[in-house]
């Protein structure tokens, strides 16, 4: 079955290309370097010339890119991407008029919620959140198996809400966000914080905590807490059958997920406790949900 539309994630190192059959089924992926050291213009170049090695490989009727930071789905401009250096970048257009092809244009973690709703560990939830734990951390807030953007598009900042106010600064301006302790690069940062070790990864400090390292234990049951107090405000709001973790925290297995389960647990009273599942996609997610909005552009009888 040959792919009808082609797909970018747009990240700040890599950029994720994919092909997506009729079937909905990957068949193909591969990644550049975003080449962000040289500048915004360079970035744009670069996705473009990657859509176009796409293109010229697959011929598909339609393409869809994934991009962070905050985004206009609805006029398909980048509206700041701090990591990319954009600010209010066109992308749908440049890439359309690049391409001569439909395109579709979405937020990364929303675009990840898509594939996890259709053919990952979101697939017969009805109502879920997805939850990227990366060097950031969002969410999509999975309605009916569509994500819920907010009026202006940025529905889902569950890293920054605030779970410690005397805490850390956030990139936000705000402190003690939930991104602040419990992303990877908080967890990285606090542990070289506390030992002057630097260079550990996240899942390194993961590791030494189930050895007993005690430095290692406590900046990861702070992590654990901090996403914990995150979800439990949203499980209150939205009261999500489910909760799907994603990014590189989440394959730290049990480990993660035991500590979560349990400590989301005593937070909550009248709430009903989710389930609380490990991503199935992989960083591919974000890529195949790009590949996904393309397809539906074209379901929806967008002319090739």
């Amino acid at each position: 079955m040959r792919p009808t539309a082609i797909a970018l994630d747009v990240g700040g190192t890599y950029i994720k290309g994919a092909a997506v059959a009729e079937d909905g089924t990957l068949r193909h992926t591969e990644r550049w370097f975003t080449r962000t050291e040289h500048g915004p213009e360079a970035v744009l170049e670069t996705v473009l010339d990657c859509a176009a090695e796409l293109a010229e490989r697959f011929r598909p009727a339609a393409a869809g890119v994934a991009v962070p930071g905050i985004v206009d789905e609805g006029a398909g401009i980048a509206v700041l991407a701090a990591n990319l250096g954009w600010r209010d970048v066109p992308v749908r257009h440049w890439l359309s008029e690049h391409l001569g092809i439909p395109v579709a244009f979405g937020h990364d973690v929303r675009a990840g919620g898509i594939a996890e709703a259709r053919a990952g560990a979101g697939r017969g939830s009805r109502d879920f959140l997805f939850v990227p734990v990366g060097t950031g951390i969002a969410a999509a807030v999975m309605v009916d198996g569509r994500p819920l953007t907010g009026c202006r598009t940025r529905a889902g900042e569950l890293g920054h809400l605030v779970v410690r106010p005397d805490g850390d600064p956030c990139a936000c301006g705000a402190r003690g966000c939930v991104e602040t302790l419990a992303s990877a690069a908080a967890v990285a940062r606090r542990y070289a914080t506390a030992t002057g070790e630097r260079d550990v990864t996240a899942q390194q400090v993961a590791e030494r905590a189930a050895t007993g390292d005690r430095a290692a234990g406590a900046v990861w049951q702070e992590a654990v807490d901090a996403l914990a107090d995150g979800l439990a405000s949203a499980v209150t709001l939205l009261d999500p059958e489910r909760v799907v973790i994603g990014g590189g925290l989440a394959r730290a297995g049990e480990p993660y997920f035991a500590p979560l389960r349990e400590a989301l647990a005593a937070r909550l009273t009248f709430q009903t406790m989710p389930e609380l599942v490990p991503a199935e996609l992989g960083h591919e997610a974000g890529c195949f949900g790009a590949g996904l909005l393309a397809q539906d552009l074209l379901a929806a009888g967008a002319a090739p």
